[in-house]
C-alpha cells in the first residue's frame, strides 16, 4: 500500500468558484468505534499499465479517516479510470449526470468515514499510466478504483484545500508516459524547473475546453508568480515519469489544474 503525502491528489482545492468541489466536511473526530469499511482497501493493491488514456475524462473520491495506529487524517483515494472494466469507448469514465448525483454525506455513513470529497471532473493528459489499484466501489452509478492513501496532516476540511503554485511531494509508484508528438501545457518557473500539466480541470460548470484553454496560453493566467512562464509545446519525443525513490512533485494551478515537475529525478528530460 503506497501512502500519499498530501497535496490535492492526482489530485485538490477549490481554487475559484467554477471549480469548486463538492465534499461533507470532516469531522473533528472519529464518531464511531467501528473502523472505516475502506481501511483495507489498498492492502492488495496490484500494479496495471493503462494505454490511451490521453483526455480521458475521470474523477476521484476522496473517504478521509483517522488512521488507527496513529490517530492522523488520512484518505483513501478512487480513481473512475482505473476499474477492470477499462476505459470506455466514450472516453468518459464519470459521465456528468451521475457527478451531479454524487451524495457524500450518504458516502460518510455507508463507510463510516469522517469526510468525502470530489476531485474533478477532469481529463487526464498522459498518454499511458501504470499505477497500483485495489478493491472497486461504486459511488452512486460510478465505479472507481482504489489508487493511493493520502496523508492529510492536520487538513480539517477535506481533501479539497491547496494553495496555487505551492509544490508538494507525493509518496508515488507510478509510472506516467506522454507520446512524440502529443502536444502539452508547460510551465517554466524561476528556479529553473519545468512543469507539465498532467490533469486539465473540467469542473462541474466547465468554462472552458482544454483545446481552448491551450490556444489562451499565457494570457489567461493571472495569479502566476512573477517570471513564470506558460508554454504550449509538440513533444519531439516520449517523455517518461518514473520519480526516483518514489517521491514525485507535484503543483496546481489557480485554475486546479494538476502539473508534475519534469527532469532530473522525475523523467527522462525536462521538455
Amino acid at each position: 500500500m503506497k501512502i500519499v503525502r498530501f497535496a490535492f491528489a492526482v489530485l485538490s482545492a477549490a481554487l475559484c468558484a467554477s471549480c469548486a468541489q463538492r465534499t461533507a466536511p470532516v469531522a473533528s473526530t472519529q464518531t464511531t468505534a467501528a473502523e472505516p469499511k475502506v481501511l483495507a482497501d489498498g492492502a492488495n493493491a496490484k500494479s496495471v499499465r493503462v494505454d490511451g488514456t490521453h483526455k480521458v475524462r475521470f474523477i476521484e473520491v476522496f473517504l478521509a479517516h483517522r488512521d488507527p495506529k496513529t490517530g492522523s487524517l488520512i484518505a483513501e483515494c478512487y480513481n473512475s479510470m482505473f476499474t477492470a472494466d477499462g476505459i470506455p469507448a466514450s472516453r468518459d469514465t464519470a459521465p456528468q449526470q451521475f457527478v451531479e448525483g454524487l451524495d457524500f454525506d450518504r458516502m460518510k455513513r455507508e463507510y463510516n468515514v469522517l469526510g468525502a470529497s470530489l476531485n474533478g471532473p477532469k481529463l487526464w493528459l498522459p498518454n499511458w499510466t501504470e499505477i497500483e489499484c485495489g478493491v472497486e466501489r461504486d459511488f452512486g452509478g460510478i465505479k472507481a478504483a482504489w489508487v493511493a492513501r493520502l496523508n492529510m496532516g492536520q487538513t480539517s476540511g477535506g481533501v479539497s484545500e491547496s494553495t496555487p503554485y505551492k509544490p508538494k511531494t507525493i509518496a508515488r509508484k507510478s509510472g506516467l508516459g506522454w507520446n512524440k508528438g502529443t502536444t502539452v501545457l508547460l510551465l517554466d518557473d524561476t528556479d529553473g524547473n519545468t512543469w507539465i500539466m498532467k490533469g486539465f480541470q473540467i469542473g462541474l460548470k466547465p468554462q472552458w475546453t482544454y483545446e481552448e484553454f491551450l490556444a489562451a496560453g499565457q494570457s489567461q493566467f493571472k495569479q502566476l508568480p512573477p517570471g513564470w512562464k506558460v508554454r504550449v509545446k509538440t513533444l519531439e519525443q516520449d517523455l517518461i515519469e518514473r520519480p526516483e525513490g518514489g517521491v514525485a512533485t507535484i503543483m496546481p494551478d489557480e485554475f486546479f489544474n494538476v502539473y508534475d515537475r519534469t527532469g532530473p529525478g522525475m523523467s527522462n528530460y525536462k521538455p
